[in-house]
């Protein structure tokens, strides 16, 4: 099932505080990126970051973006503190990964 651009609207609308978000539309889902740097997307109208190590103490439950995929966090809150905290622990993990 396809994500629909008002979700995905929605989460952009909550990442409203977070610098430098842009997304880009793959497949019927959207990626979504922060400077550059791929850290989660949109998919069958679920908000997704990538499971990195610093969300292992937030509780964030593991969900499958897509069949065959790697698992991912789900991110449940429209609370703009806590995705701004979310998206710059992930996006600094994979920085500091390569």
């Amino acid at each position: 099932m396809a994500s629909s651009i008002e979700y995905l609207n929605f989460v952009l609308d909550c990442l409203r505080e977070v610098d430098g978000i842009s997304h880009k539309k793959m497949m019927g889902e959207f990626l979504l990126y922060k400077d550059g740097v791929l850290f989660g997307g949109v998919y069958d109208n679920r908000f997704l970051v990538k499971n990195t190590p610093s969300l292992n103490e937030l509780g964030l439950p593991l969900e499958l973006p897509y069949e065959g995929a790697k698992p991912m966090r789900l991110v449940e809150t429209d609370e703009a503190e806590a995705l701004g905290k979310i998206v710059n622990l992930v996006v600094t993990d994979l920085r500091d990964k390569k």
